[in-house]
C-alpha cells in the first residue's frame, strides 16, 4: 500500500514538473513575441527616422534601412532651423498648446465633478451631450464662420477656443468615472466644516485627480501638438505651428524630394514631447498605477 502511494506521489511530482516546464516555456515565448512586437512597432520606425535624417538627399531618396555612408544629421538640423522657420513655429505651438491643455483640464475636471455628484436625469442628458464630442466630428466650416463673426479667425485665442471645445469631451469622459470612485464622505465632512464648493473642489477633489489628469494631459498634448488639420483651417496662414509649418514649407517646394530634411524636422518637432515625457514619466506611471490600485 505504501509502495503504491509512493508511486502515485512520484507520478504527481513528475506531472507537476512537466506542467511547470510548459508554463515556463510559455512565458519565454510570450516574452520573445512581446520583444519582437516592440522592436517592429517602435524600434524600426525610430531607426528609419534617425537613419534617414542623417543621410544626404541622394541617399535619402532611396528610403532604405541602410546606414548613411556619411552622417549629416547635425547639418540637416541646422538647415531645418535656418530655412524652415522652426523657431517661430515652435513658439506658435507652445502658445496654442499650453493654454488649451490647462483650460481643458481645469474646466473639464470641474464639469466632471458636477456630473459625478449629481445623478439626475437632466444631468445624465447633459453628460451624454458633452461626451458626444468624442464621436461627432466638429463642423469646421461652421466653426470658421463663427470665429469670423466674433473676430477671432486666424488668431491664437480662436485656435485655443477650438481646441478646448474639441477636447473638453475627452477630459470629461476620463475624469467623471474617476471622481465617482472618490468617497463622497470626504466632501460631506468639509461641507459640515463650512467649506465652500470651490474650496472643496480645489482642496479635496482636485488633488486626488492626479492619476487621470496625468493621462489626460499626455493625450491632449499629443493631440494638439501634432495637429495640422484644424490649424490649417482656423489659423489660415496668419500664424504657424510646427506641423502646420512643415505642411506649408513642404507644399511650397522647400522640402520637395528632401526626405532627409523632412525626417530631421520631425525629429526636432517631436523632441520637446520626448523631453517632457522623460522628465515626467515617473509621475505619469505612478499616477496611472495609483489609479489602477484605487
Amino acid at each position: 500500500m505504501s509502495n503504491a502511494a509512493f508511486g502515485a506521489t512520484k507520478t504527481n511530482d513528475g506531472g507537476a514538473g512537466i506542467v511547470g516546464k510548459k508554463s515556463q516555456g510559455g512565458r519565454i515565448v510570450h516574452i520573445i513575441l512581446l520583444t519582437l512586437l516592440v522592436v517592429i512597432s517602435l524600434g524600426l520606425p525610430f531607426y528609419l527616422l534617425i537613419v534617414t535624417a542623417g543621410k544626404d538627399q541622394a541617399e535619402a531618396l532611396q528610403l532604405s534601412l541602410s546606414l548613411p555612408s556619411q552622417w549629416h544629421l547635425l547639418e540637416n538640423f541646422a538647415t531645418v532651423l535656418s530655412q524652415g522657420k522652426m523657431i517661430a513655429a515652435f513658439f506658435g505651438s507652445v502658445i496654442v498648446t499650453v493654454p488649451s491643455v490647462l483650460i481643458a483640464l481645469l474646466f473639464g475636471s470641474m464639469a466632471s465633478w458636477i456630473f459625478a455628484r449629481r445623478t439626475t436625469k437632466t444631468m445624465s442628458l447633459v453628460y451624454a451631450l458633452c461626451i458626444s464630442g468624442l464621436i461627432l466630428p466638429p463642423a469646421v466650416v461652421t466653426v470658421m464662420m463663427l470665429l469670423k463673426m466674433i473676430g477671432l479667425a486666424g488668431t491664437a485665442i480662436g485656435m485655443i477656443c477650438v481646441y478646448v471645445g474639441i477636447y473638453l469631451a475627452t477630459v470629461i469622459f476620463f475624469v467623471t468615472g474617476f471622481i465617482r470612485t472618490i468617497p463622497i464622505s470626504l466632501e460631506e465632512a468639509a461641507r459640515i466644516d463650512g467649506a465652500s464648493p470651490m474650496r472643496i473642489f480645489f482642496t479635496i477633489v482636485f488633488p486626488l485627480l492626479g492619476p487621470t489628469m496625468a493621462s489626460a494631459t499626455i493625450m491632449l498634448i499629443l493631440y494638439i501638438w501634432n495637429d495640422v488639420f484644424y490649424a490649417l483651417f482656423i489659423l489660415s496662414g496668419n500664424m504657424d505651428t510646427l506641423p502646420l509649418n512643415l505642411y506649408n514649407v513642404a507644399s511650397a517646394g522647400l522640402y520637395l524630394n528632401n526626405w532627409h530634411l523632412i525626417f530631421a524636422y520631425i525629429i526636432l518637432m517631436s523632441l520637446p514631447l520626448l523631453i517632457i515625457f522623460a522628465i515626467a514619466q515617473k509621475k505619469i506611471i505612478s499616477g496611472i498605477t495609483g489609479g489602477a490600485v484605487k
